[in-house]
């Protein structure tokens, strides 16, 4: 587990805070002892190079972009071109389309996502799935998850796997990311408590578990995200990442 870094999904910080602080935010970041930072798509706001400077006078690295998957049939290129100037090593995406076509539209998206993965690929890049748990709905037994990353190809295709999802799901996220683990390259730590988010090591994962779970496979982040908060995101961010250091020693 020694060789895995810390980040932390900005998610957590809120639209405002980001938009209007970004370089607070990622200072606070630094402070609490991550190594990187997980972000939306911030080229509309900042470029490439000034974050990257932004990110490197604080210490900390640009884990990589999350987008919707619509982005996926028009964006990566751009989004490659500016992963590549600010330092970032992984697109990671959420979502299907329009979920509505039930199992149909997994095995329309798998393709699109082995596009980008190959694109992203030739970039030196690493293209990532992010699940939640509605992709646990079953269809003729199976999970619709599961039949997307039969469909998509493991070489192109990594996963970023959110483990609060898993559980939400009503999977074992421990034994969901062992049975994953060759193919996982991100994974998301949040914690659930009272059937909400909660800050990691607050609420009922086994985070322990996960972690070995995955121990000598090539997962390069463990990244902290925690969609709402009802303590203030500073407090929050280093509420996790004290838990990491000092109880599971990450």
């Amino acid at each position: 587990m020694g060789e895995m870094k810390v980040g932390c999904q900005l998610i957590i910080f809120g639209r405002e805070a980001i938009a209007n602080d970004l370089p607070g935010v990622l200072e606070t970041l630094g402070d609490a002892g991550y190594a990187g930072a997980e972000t939306g798509d911030l080229s509309g706001q900042i470029s490439a190079s000034e974050l990257k400077q932004l990110l490197t006078s604080l210490g900390l690295e640009l884990v990589g972009t999350h987008v919707g998957f619509d982005a996926l049939h028009t964006e990566v290129d751009r989004l490659a071109d500016y992963l590549v100037e600010a330092g970032g090593n992984y697109l990671v995406s959420s979502g299907v389309g329009d979920r509505s076509k039930g199992l149909a539209v997994y095995e329309e998206a798998a393709p699109v996502m082995n596009e980008a993965g190959r694109k992203l690929g030739e970039r030196g890049l690493t293209f990532c799935y992010h699940n939640h748990s509605w992709e646990f709905e079953k269809f003729d037994g199976q999970p619709a998850l599961l039949r997307l990353y039969e469909l998509t190809d493991p070489e192109v295709v990594k996963l970023c796997v959110d483990t609060y999802w898993v559980h939400h799901g009503g999977e074992d996220a421990a034994d969901f990311v062992a049975r994953y683990a060759r193919r996982v390259a991100i994974l998301h730590l949040k914690d659930m408590k009272d059937e909400t988010f909660a800050e990691v090591g607050e609420g009922v994962l086994d985070f322990a578990g996960i972690l070995k779970a995955v121990e000598g496979q090539a997962v390069e982040w463990a990244v902290v995200e925690q969609d709402r908060t009802q303590r203030t995101p500073e407090e929050s961010v280093r509420m996790s990442r004290r838990y990491l250091r000092d109880w599971l020693g990450v």
